[in-house]
């Protein structure tokens, strides 16, 4: 494709924000998600920190096995019978930014006057985490008019009319 293709004029189909979202972009898997980054990975306690309806629960975790972003361990506790643990694969935790990033949005967005409810540190220094955007040459971006979209090798041209 050459640089004269209107982003209008690109199929969306095989779009990898679509791809993504229909993965991850629920609230109960983000927030899901997000207690698995810090370390809960018991289907009852999953559950009880989420609040969420066990129903619920299993199909998005099923999702996310199935995606290959969470990998079921078996455990056994004394005298009971077999369940399971939820662990990110490596997939998963590549996702750790962009949980950050929907993190800091909301802190800088919707906090209260109190301030963030959390703040993550890195474990090696103490200081606090941030996502940054940069290009591949290292320099930041200003996420307000730092970028421009391109078709890039996977991208088609659309084949219907809207």
């Amino acid at each position: 494709m050459d640089g004269t293709t209107a982003w209008a004029d690109l199929d969306t189909a095989n779009c990898s924000v679509a791809r993504t979202a229909a993965i991850v972009g629920d609230t109960w898997t983000l927030v899901l998600l997000r207690d698995l980054f810090n370390g809960l990975r018991r289907f009852d306690d999953l559950a009880t920190h989420l609040g969420v309806a066990r129903t619920v629960l299993s199909r998005r975790l099923a999702t996310l096995v199935d995606a290959g972003l969470v990998e079921r361990e078996p455990y056994r506790e004394p005298g009971r019978r077999e369940r399971h643990e939820y662990r990110l694969s490596a997939a998963g935790r590549d996702l750790l930014p962009v949980v950050l990033a929907l993190m800091a949005w909301g802190d800088a967005h919707l906090a209260d006057d109190d301030g963030p409810p959390v703040v993550v540190q890195h474990r090696g220094c103490g200081a606090a985490v941030e996502v940054a955007l940069r290009c591949a040459e290292g320099h930041d971006v200003d996420p307000r008019r730092g970028t421009v979209a391109r078709p890039g090798p996977g991208a088609r041209l659309r084949t219907h009319e809207l």
